[in-house]
């Protein structure tokens, strides 16, 4: 099979260093040689390739942007969204994991943690040794991460959970959750264990999204954790939506690597695709379509790049994350549609990518902040009206 030659209109490249020109080359191939060749497999029979967790570890794609300290690779945030637009390139589930795995797991311990559980947490992450997941959505709050019932109340050395998390990526695979619960009416992080009394995590099935990654609920019954599993420095609704911040960055990237995906297989298609004597590609209605696609990629393209340099300035506000996050996974929706068009029929087999990333980019388009929630934050930064309620 060919190697990916990636999708760069506008020689985005020359805006990158030779690092991370590197760092994307590498997990690009990565991507091409181990995922594409198996996910197609996973996606049908609804599994994880959890095989690939130590081979990504290895190539530093968990919890890249942490200090060497811990065992990651201290890259920046260009090269991490980087990561994850190959990673997406491949399936979403993929992406998936690294991105709770960095974003929701490792970097809430990092920056919400004690000396002692980043000590001896974050090294195991990062070598793919423990599984992480992240439990903030519930039943009947997703939307409303502040309406959260799940409650923790302290007894003596121990804090004691109750309540329930859903639609959890890794939670049936994952060795520790990192979850949020009420004490005392404030939002507090902690570290919950596999295998801890009163925890389970089933996995939820039945999935047509997302059919290669792991998502589960996760119920706490009268779960005992210690008092040194509470995340100290967390505290309020800010601590986990910091976490999303660092989520929906990877999925504004991740979701250019999935577009890039679906245009190179409608494009390679159209070229090939014979109808009344000649390609497809050669027809004003394909090419129409085809420009439509390049167009909307290479303003993604710009919009991650510029996003990523203002957050490695220190300079970003979340609502631009959430512009990138919206626009992107909208317009990357919207080219797996056109690209299934172009591809016709054939463009519900898995022997093309189409039809799966289009499912799988269903399950983004609401997650991590709905479309309209993302609507929503940006609409009031520049009003300065709140429009939520």
């Amino acid at each position: 099979m060919a190697k990916f030659s990636g999708v760069d209109y506008y020689n985005t490249e020359s805006l990158l260093t030779t690092e991370e020109k590197l760092v994307r080359d590498t997990v690009r191939d990565f991507v091409s040689d181990e995922v594409v060749p198996i996910i197609e497999k996973h996606y049908r029979e609804g599994t994880f390739p959890i095989h690939l967790v130590k081979r990504m570890a290895e190539l530093g794609i968990l919890g890249p942007t942490l200090p060497a300290q811990y065992g990651c690779a201290e890259l920046n945030n260009v090269s991490y969204g980087l990561i994850m637009q190959e990673l997406e390139r491949g399936d979403s589930s993929i992406r998936s994991f690294a991105s709770v795995q960095s974003g929701l797991v490792m970097y809430p311990i990092f920056t919400f943690g004690s000396d002692a559980q980043k000590d001896y947490w974050l090294p195991r992450l990062a070598k793919g040794e423990a599984i992480g997941c992240f439990g903030l959505t519930e039943p009947d709050f997703g939307s409303n991460p502040g309406g959260m019932i799940t409650r923790a109340e302290r007894k003596g050395d121990k804090y004691v959970i109750n309540g329930a998390k859903m639609w959890i990526t890794n939670g049936t695979i994952a060795d520790v959750a990192v979850v949020w619960a009420k004490l005392d009416g404030e939002i507090k992080g902690f570290l919950v264990e596999k295998g801890t009394p009163g925890f389970s995590a089933p996995e939820m099935k039945g999935k047509h999204s997302l059919r290669a990654s792991v998502t589960s609920e996760l119920v706490f019954q009268d779960c005992e954790v210690s008092a040194d599993n509470i995340l100290p420095k967390s505290g309020g609704l800010k601590s986990p939506l910091m976490c999303l911040d660092q989520a929906r960055y990877g999925i504004a990237w991740g979701a250019i690597g999935s577009a890039m995906a679906t245009y190179d297989a409608a494009l390679n298609y159209a070229k090939s695709r014979i109808q009344f004597g000649k390609p497809i590609a050669s027809f004003q209605l394909t090419q129409d379509k085809l420009v439509f696609m390049l167009s909307e990629i290479t303003k993604g393209q710009l919009l991650n790049i510029q996003l990523g340099r203002l957050k490695d300035q220190g300079k970003h506000k979340f609502t631009q994350v959430s512009m990138a996050k919206r626009n992107n996974v909208h317009f990357a929706l919207e080219i797996a549609r056109v690209a299934r068009t172009i591809l016709g029929a054939n463009g519900i087999l898995d022997e093309y990518p189409v039809m799966r990333h289009m499912a799988n980019l269903e399950s983004v388009y609401t997650y991590e902040g709905t479309h309209d929630i993302h609507t929503l934050i940006i609409g009031s930064d520049i009003t300065g009206v709140q429009a939520y309620y």
